[in-house]
């Protein structure tokens, strides 16, 4: 059975950086596309970012572009969310998402079939 474990998550201040990571466990990590999700409080979840499992493509939300950075080792099993210069938009539950079509990526939830558990991002101002 496929896990997700998040980590990394904490309070910061407006402008600081912070990254998560993700670790896959009971699957082969490298065939599955990874995604970040994020759900802000009275909001529905939103999509922040994807890697392919296979050629390591990315795509964004427009909110992050620019700011966030999604990359994965897969010798390590973990996908990571490189986090700078964070808003109060970036307060929020943040969730690592798995999907076994790894030459494909998505926004949207249903394409991921494993989730985490959450780690909790508060940014001050």
């Amino acid at each position: 059975q496929v896990q997700l474990v998040e980590s990394g998550g904490g309070l910061v201040q407006a402008g600081d950086s912070l990254r998560l990571s993700c670790v896959l466990s009971g699957g082969t990590f490298s065939t599955y596309t990874m995604g970040w999700f994020r759900q802000a409080p009275g909001k529905e979840r939103e999509f922040v970012a994807t890697i392919t499992g296979s050629s390591g493509s990315t795509r964004y939300a427009d909110s992050v572009k620019g700011r966030f950075t999604i990359s994965r080792d897969n010798a390590k099993n973990t996908v990571y969310l490189q986090m700078n210069n964070l808003n109060s938009e970036g307060t929020a539950v943040y969730y690592c998402a798995a999907s076994p079509r790894g030459g494909l990526y998505s926004a949207l939830s249903n394409f991921y079939r494993y989730w985490g558990q959450g780690t909790q991002v508060t940014v001050s101002s």
